[in-house]
């Protein structure tokens, strides 16, 4: 069902028979992406891509064929039958898979060191349970222990035939001195999901205090790890946050896990790294409301406001819950019990600008200059907020919290959007400048008599590929089961009217991807199954065709309701089928 796959990625929302989405491919703020669960495709009005469940985890994850068919097949416990790859084949295998590869070894490795090996046992799952987990939670996150000794990992990985150097890269592997190290070694493993549960990283606590090395170590980036593009427990919470409609953001591995062991599953974490446009993204995938948890340190929320100002802009709602001094969401969700937390996190959220306001006030209250600065910074940040009523919404709370008449505010706010459509003007000033600084060819006689010039000039005009495809989308959508009234005749199907008109004047389709797409299309009994093998083609050009033509971005209201009929073109169809088949004629 193409609707469970795509909604593993995007939270999709009920419109009719179909799914509508913010596109996950381009920017956009409006609705544009449509998932059609009957013909089993998507499509996006906006910027164009469209395909089957296939082509969506190919072309969101960067998968290669076989590797969506894998990927589909783990989802569904679908078996694919295919020989173990050896050491050799291994290596040969590609750097992207490879890495994928090494990481589920690694996983497995440290899970089963946590549970059965001596030193996983007695260091890293006992400090697991002290901190509270429980054996469920820890399976639950895959989490493991990699053991203190100098390269018992790296040793055993090698014997298995993984290659080094993707050990490296990922780095499970160091070397100093010419010798190999485990690059995680001693410490408890965090292993970090992407989008569809496939490991892609590791963070690694430390459990030896006498030692200078870092308490939390990440993996580096990689082709399958980006950091600015990833959250720690999004797998785990992706369908509870879709679900509630909400996200909460926190700052650390355990403070997700202890969330999430409370019964608070949509949770997900920056991992210590200042929040980036990629990951407001992701979140958007699922939700368009966030709350951000902060422990009571003033200068690490203040120092965090840029990364709010940028969920701001992507038109996210965002509120923010602030914990007591010296407490932080691991503590409080240990503390309380799931009502009480809920209630709490609940009782306590603030819209984010309201909650800046009376922060920045408190700073500022006898400092007018400190004030002025601090109602500026206020203003800028409900400048970036997309849409207009929820602007003067804040405007209008900030104004009660700041005592600040609104319509000062107002005029400040139109002041900072003034600016910013003056500063957008002049960057597209400059490149329409730049552009008309490019000499244009000029239309030399022999460059006129040039055939591949006349034929870009005849292909340039409206005329026989507009009503070839005209005739295409009939057939696609009314072409098998559909039929119209012939002057004089009995009813005949869609396209045998429109076919036995074309060859009726010995007329032809000229565009060679139409004419094979109606032969391979009739050439079936019923649309279902002709539709079911041009959506597994391989001919990309084909099945983007076929996916304009079938795919709308419109859908009807039920006006039948009211006692109003909409004429639609199926109502109309004999008219629609006579114009188009006239018009082609004519054109001919």
């Amino acid at each position: 069902r193409i609707e469970e796959v795509i909604g593993d990625f995007v939270s999709l929302k009920k419109k009719g028979a179909d799914y509508k989405a913010c596109c996950p491919f381009h920017n956009e703020k409006t609705p544009s992406f449509s998932v059609s669960t009957t013909k089993g495709i998507y499509k996006c009005f906006g910027c164009g891509e469209g395909g089957n469940a296939v082509d969506f985890v190919m072309k969101h994850e960067t998968y290669s064929y076989p590797e969506a068919l894998r990927h589909l097949a783990n989802k569904y416990g679908i078996e694919i039958v295919e020989k173990e790859l050896s050491p050799e084949e291994k290596i040969s295998s590609d750097k992207k898979e490879s890495l994928y590869v090494v990481h589920k070894y690694a996983l497995s490795y440290f899970k089963n060191y946590l549970f059965d090996e001596v030193e996983g046992k007695e260091v890293g799952l006992s400090y697991l349970r002290k901190r509270g987990y429980t054996d469920q939670i820890i399976h639950q996150f895959q989490l493991g222990y990699c053991p203190s000794k100098w390269d018992v990992f790296t040793t055993e990985a090698q014997q298995k035939g993984y290659q080094l150097s993707f050990l490296k890269e990922a780095g499970l592997t160091k070397e100093k001195n010419e010798k190999l190290y485990d690059g995680f070694r001693g410490r408890v493993m965090f292993p970090i999901l992407g989008v569809t549960g496939k490991c892609i990283g590791f963070g690694g606590r430390i459990l030896n205090t006498d030692t200078k090395a870092p308490k939390y170590l990440n993996s580096p980036e990689s082709e399958i790890y980006i950091k600015n593009k990833v959250l720690y427990g999004i797998y785990e919470a992706k369908k509870a946050m879709a679900t509630l409609d909400n996200c909460y953001l926190v700052e650390g591995y355990t403070d997700v896990i202890s969330f999430f062991q409370a019964g608070l599953e949509n949770v997900v974490a920056s991992s210590g790294t200042s929040l980036t446009e990629g990951q407001i993204k992701l979140i958007k995938r699922f939700t368009s409301n966030i709350t951000i948890l902060y422990d009571g340190d003033v200068a690490g929320i203040k120092a965090s406001f840029r990364g709010i100002d940028l969920i701001l802009a992507q038109g996210l709602n965002v509120k923010v819950v602030l914990f007591p001094e010296g407490e932080d969401p691991d503590s409080m969700a240990k503390k309380l019990s799931t009502d009480d937390l809920k209630k709490y996190v609940t009782d306590k959220a603030k819209d984010f600008i309201v909650f800046k306001s009376e922060l920045l006030a408190k700073e500022t209250a006898n400092d007018p200059i400190k004030k002025s600065k601090m109602i500026h910074e206020i203003i800028d940040s409900i400048a970036l907020i997309p849409d207009g009523i929820t602007r003067s919404l804040f405007i209008k709370e900030s104004s009660t919290v700041l005592n600040i008449s609104e319509n000062i505010l107002l005029n400040q706010l139109n002041k900072v959007q003034r600016k910013k459509h003056f500063d957008s003007s002049k960057q597209l000033k400059k490149k329409y400048d730049e552009l008309q600084e490019i000499p244009l060819p000029s239309l030399t006689d022999e460059l006129l008599g040039n055939p591949d010039l006349n034929q870009l000039k005849e292909s340039s005009k409206v005329g026989g590929g507009t009503f070839e495809k005209d005739i295409l989308r009939l057939i696609l959508n009314y072409g098998f089961d559909t039929f119209i009234d012939v002057k004089g005749e009995a009813p005949v199907k869609v396209a045998e009217f429109l076919m036995d008109e074309i060859k009726k004047d010995d007329l032809v389709i000229e565009d060679p991807l139409i004419q094979k797409t109606i032969d391979l299309f009739l050439s079936f009994d019923n649309k279902d199954d002709a539709f079911k093998e041009i959506y597994r083609s391989k001919e990309a050009d084909l099945k983007t065709l076929v996916i304009e033509l079938t795919s709308s971005p419109y859908i009807l209201a039920d006006w039948e309701r009211k006692n109003i009929i909409v004429q639609t073109e199926d109502l109309l169809l004999r008219r629609a089928s006579y114009e188009c088949i006239y018009s082609f004629k004519a054109h001919c």
